[in-house]
Parts: structure tokens; sequence; C-alpha cells
């Protein structure tokens, strides 16, 4: 008896069950290029993107310096155990330990400590009260936004005339947080546990920012107010400060962690995207959302192609394609359908001369690397044109 079950499966489903087995799983950042400006914690954001499919450039903007042996910071952990403050400031978990160290380093640990017990000791978010209750102490309160406009806002409320508050710097910019204590009257203790300081070698940084100016990068990260500030202040170094600000406002996805560390890019004019959480997880999970959302897709020749950063995906599909044929790319995608001259391609590839062969070279080497020949079509006497799909033309009509 004929058993239904045993039944082979239609050519076309088969064919397409193997094609589908055989395609290689690829993360929401496959194919993009994203740039990585973090000196702390930077592995731990590589590795994030890596997972997801990105293809990482990675550059220090700055480095920490910390500051066992400033002098800076051992005046005012003296100054704060000869004279104990009303209200402490912690900002950050790696410079509330830092300075807990420091002191144990010089033999002030056991006073400092004892003297902190003492005060009233305010901890910006869940990290901060680890690194507080790790050195064993209590904070007295913690905002539940981790932001530091709330801390202000509580010590603002409750009065600051005359009171001594004692802020843990952390190498970012406090904008206007200082300042608006001053201006409550309050007597201000600033205790730098370290500080941010330009790479040692400027070599990877000027790599990243080449990168980022010629359109070689889909996204920069930012983790840090200094490292954006440092980006910037290498570019005008170098005469690139134009440049840069124009990739990033077009081409490239500035994120940023969160508000404050997109400071100094909004300060020129750059707008940012952020994660709602200031974390590495959040900012990392907004990228998986912008760059495909940013990519170009159109429907070609039967295929649904999206152009990414240095790849196409074709039905879904990775293709890694090389730069020149992606400059090809990009330049018919601009006017999907139409043909466009080799004249006009030829100036779209980097370095190409005047030689229009190198038109031709590089046209083989894309529709090779897309897979499918069909998609890109020659125009005899005219030049070349995506075989946008008949239904997709009236939407394109306009170029």
């Amino acid at each position: 008896m004929y058993d239904e079950q045993q039944s082979p499966e239609p050519e076309p489903e088969a064919a397409q069950r193997a094609q589908r087995a055989r395609r290689p799983e690829h993360g929401p950042l496959a194919g993009f290029t994203i740039g990585v400006t973090a000196a702390r914690r930077a592995d731990e954001l590589i590795a994030l993107l890596e997972r997801r499919g990105a293809s990482v450039v990675h550059a220090p903007a700055l480095r920490i310096v910390p500051l066992a042996d400033d002098g800076e910071l051992l005046a005012a952990t003296k100054e704060i155990i000869g004279q104990a403050p009303d209200v402490v400031v912690a900002t950050t978990a790696i410079g509330f330990r830092g300075w807990i160290e420091a002191a144990e380093g010089w033999g002030l640990g056991e006073a400092l400590l004892a003297g902190l017990r003492e005060v009233e000791l305010l901890a910006r978010g869940p990290k901060v009260k680890g690194a507080v209750r790790a050195a064993g102490l209590t904070e007295d309160w913690s905002p539940s936004s981790e932001s530091m406009a709330e801390v202000l806002d509580r010590l603002l409320e409750e009065g600051v005339d005359g009171r001594r508050v004692a802020v843990q710097l952390h190498g970012e910019p406090l904008p206007g947080f200082v300042e608006a204590l001053r201006a409550g009257g309050a007597e201000v203790v600033p205790v730098p546990v370290y500080r941010w300081m330009p790479p040692e070698d400027a070599g990877p940084l000027d790599r990243l920012l080449d990168a980022t100016v010629s359109r070689g990068l889909d996204a920069l990260t930012f983790t840090s107010a200094p490292a954006a500030a440092s980006l910037l202040s290498r570019a005008e170094e170098r005469g690139l400060a134009a440049e840069l600000l124009a990739a990033l406002g077009h081409d490239v996805l500035p994120a940023c962690v969160g508000p404050v560390t997109a400071l100094p890019l909004q300060a020129h004019g750059i707008d940012t995207v952020q994660p709602e959480r200031f974390r590495l997880g959040p900012l990392v999970q907004l990228l998986c959302q912008q760059l495909p959302g940013r990519a170009r897709a159109l429907p070609v020749a039967g295929h649904r192609i999206e152009i990414r950063g240095h790849a196409v995906l074709v039905d879904g599909e990775l293709r890694p394609v090389p730069p020149a044929g992606m400059s090809l790319l990009r330049a018919l995608a601009r006017r999907p359908g139409w043909v466009v001259s080799r004249a006009e391609l030829l100036r779209a590839l980097p370095g190409a001369g005047r030689d229009e062969h190198a038109v031709e070279t590089a046209m083989a080497r894309l529709r090779n690397a897309l897979g499918s020949p069909k998609l890109v079509q020659t125009v005899v006497k005219r030049g070349y044109r995506l075989a946008l799909d008949p239904a997709a033309d009236a939407k394109y009509a306009d170029g």
C-alpha cells in the first residue's frame, strides 16, 4: 500500500529546504562595520558586537590614568578625613573602588572608611551601590534612574547652603552639577580619582578617524564623553573636523551609551542615538535595531537584496562584497532601475583613474559576489542598471 508519509517532497520545495539548510546563520549586525572608541570594558563591547555578526574596528580614544600617586587625590582624602563633609556623592563603581584602594595604599584606608560611615553617602545607581557595600559601607540613598540630575535635585531639595559636599569625580564632565551646588551655597570638595589622557599611540585612533571620514564604518560607538571629545580634538589637529562632522551627521551612525556621553557631539550639532538604559547591552541592542533599519532593501530580478556596509543580503543570505563592488552597487542603488553610465560608475570607484575597464572588472567581481549575475543588467553602449522588479518601478520612477 502506498504510504503518503513516505512520499517524496515536490522538487521545488525540497530544493528550497536544502538551500535554507545550507544557508549560514548570521546575526543582525552581519555585514556592518562598527567602530569602538572605548578604553575601559572595550573587550566586553567588542564581544557583544561580534557575537551579533559585526566587524569591529577598535581604537581607544583615551587612556585612564589612576591617581594613586597623585597629590591632588591624596590632599582631598586627607581633607575629608581631617574634616568630614556633610555629604559624599559616589558617582562610579570603578572610581569609588579606586579611591578606597589608593587610600589603603597610603595607610589611610581605615581612617577614610571611618569618616565615610559618619556622613550622608549618596550612590549613583546599583553598580556604585555595590562598590559602596563591598567596602563595608551603606549608602543613605541611590536614585532609581542612575541620573546625576536626580542626585542634584535631591541635594537641592534638602538644601545645601552652608554644607560641605564631597563629589567623587570620574573623568567625565558633570555639566552644571558642581556649579549648581556652589550656587546653592555649598562648599564642594572635588575628589579626582582618575584622569582621562590622550592615547600614548595615536596610530590606531588615526586609522579609526580615517575609516570614519571615508565612510568605512556604519556606526561609531562612544561610552564616555572624554572619548568623544578626544576624537573631535584629534580630528581638529589633523584638519579633519569638518569631514568627521559630515560623516557623523549623515552616513556613520554615532551611538552613545547615554546623554552625558553625547554632550561633546551635541555641542557640534551632531544628533546621536542612545539606549533607554545606559548599559553596553542595551547599546548593542539599539544598534541591532538601527543599522538594519538604515540598510537599503530593494526587489531586484525576483530577489530581495539588502545593501549593508560591506555585504549584501540576497534573499536573506549574507554575501560579502569587495569595496569596489560596494561602491558600484551603491551608485546603482541611488537610482534603482535607471541606467548609470560607465563614466559615472568610474567616478564612484575609489582611485580608479580614467580607464573604464576598471568598471568592467569591478562589475564582474560584484556579480560573482552577489551569486546572481542577473541582478545587475548590462545596457549595451550605455552602462548598467539594477534589474528592479517591474512592480517596484513606479515607486522609484523619480530616480
